[in-house]
């Protein structure tokens, strides 16, 4: 009982929590400081990023470290320490060399001086990976291609050379194209190293507060996207999945996926493809910008672009991107045994200081602590694969594409529950 005591002094002082209930922490979706049994030492972080500029993924995940979860040195403090840094590409609007200076901590000029602080040791706890933004090609699906294999490497050079790993978080998904992205889930489980994934969608907002019943049978699950097919289509497709996990049986498996658009997207509409009251369930949950109501969605949407995916159980999911109708992510399912209709919208605080990244990092704080991570990592690599498999779809003119590397199972632990109220928006100027 005296070390549960000091557990919950050590979280009252740190998260604000006031209260421990038997012989559990009571913290929001559990996703904020160590657990009992963990070190009772703040780990010391690496940051490889792609570039660190204002408002950069870099700046919204890693700046937290330094700036509170609030990013105005007023927030929550994650019991994570920044103790080294490496970018890729250093833009002339980079931020990074001034936060070091105020900060104290080092930036490295290669992966490896990052995780070993310059010496020929592993010296940190846990690595933070984060290649979302800079000037990089594009693939021939229309993907960018950021150099997560390339720095992944890196930073597993370090782990052979030391003999071991520790936890590594990588932001969004694993890769752009499936090969790299297994590769990537690969070396991880060579070295041992704990590997989680994803972006913030699985942990946001959600209008109304509902999750996939889990152990139900779905039936079909129609969702709605908008903006850029990989960035935003990896959103999509991670929201779906995070819903679908939670299925009888867990995840099963993709069996096939394909992608049109075009008129083709309301002919297969009308044909059954995908149920249009679904649709219209989803787009009923819009918060932001509600549809116009002197234009149909036809009008509206000069190109929709259509994904499905066939899962090994049966069930089918569809997303549907409407650009220049919509500007939010929303889904609608149908459950199998009693065709009830649930549906929501997945909200992002679109404001500085984007407090939905908070909740994502409280993630990766826990997994830094336990070592085990908070929410499947199969998730991320699922979405990455079936994402890639989309976009070669749509490349190929809508061919309907089998997905025999994409057939594996997994089951996830992780249950979502609303977020607090951010704080008011600030412009997303300030700095």
């Amino acid at each position: 009982m005296r070390e549960l005591d000091r557990i919950c002094r050590r979280v009252k002082r740190r998260s604000g929590v006031k209260a421990c209930l038997g012989l559990s922490i009571v913290l929001f979706v559990a996703l904020t400081v160590p657990t009992a049994g963990a070190a009772d030492r703040t780990p010391r972080i690496a940051a490889v990023v792609t570039e660190y500029r204002h408002n950069s993924h870099a700046d919204v995940i890693v700046s937290r470290l330094l700036q509170t979860e609030t990013l105005d040195g007023k927030g929550r403090r994650p019991d994570l320490e920044l103790v080294s840094l490496y970018t890729d590409q250093v833009p002339s609007n980079d931020t990074s060399r001034k936060l070091a200076a105020e900060h104290g901590f080092k930036i490295f000029d290669s992966v490896a001086g990052a995780l070993t602080l310059g010496g020929d040791k592993l010296a940190v706890d846990g690595v933070l990976l984060v290649a979302e933004h800079g000037d990089y090609a594009k693939s021939e699906t229309g993907q960018t291609i950021y150099p997560k294999r390339r720095l992944f490497e890196q930073i597993a050079a370090v782990f052979e050379a030391n003999g071991r790993g520790v936890p590594v978080f990588c932001d969004k998904h694993l890769a752009d194209n499936w090969e790299d992205a297994k590769w990537l889930y690969d070396s991880a489980a060579k070295y041992k190293a704990p590997l989680m994934a994803g972006s913030s969608l699985p942990t946001l907002w959600r209008y109304p507060a509902v999750d996939v019943r889990r152990d139900a049978k779905l039936e079909e699950l129609v969702a709605v996207s908008y903006h850029t097919l990989d960035a935003y289509g990896f959103h999509a497709v991670e929201m779906v999945q995070s819903l679908v996990e939670r299925r009888a049986g867990g995840e099963t498996g993709v069996r096939a996926v394909r992608c049109i658009e075009g008129d083709a997207v309301w002919q297969a509409a009308k044909d059954g493809v995908f149920d249009r009251k679904l649709l219209d369930a989803a787009l009923s949950r819009l918060k932001e910008r509600p549809l116009r109501s002197d234009k149909t969605l036809e009008e509206l949407v000069k190109n929709p672009v259509l994904f499905t995916i066939e899962y090994e159980d049966g069930l089918k999911a569809h997303i549907v991107t409407l650009n220049g109708a919509v500007v939010e992510w929303t889904a609608a399912w149908r459950y199998q045994d009693d065709s009830q209709v649930e549906s929501t919208v997945f909200w992002t605080q679109e404001a500085r200081p984007y407090m939905h990244f908070s909740y994502l990092l409280r993630g990766v704080e826990q997994m830094m602590h336990t070592g085990r991570a908070t929410w499947p990592v199969e998730r991320t690599l699922m979405t990455s694969g079936v994402l890639d498999s989309l976009l070669i779809s749509k490349l190929r003119g809508g061919e309907r594409l089998e997905t025999p590397h994409l057939k594996f199972a997994y089951r996830s632990e992780f249950d979502w529950r609303q977020p607090p109220p951010p704080p008011p928006g600030r412009d997303s100027r300030e700095q």
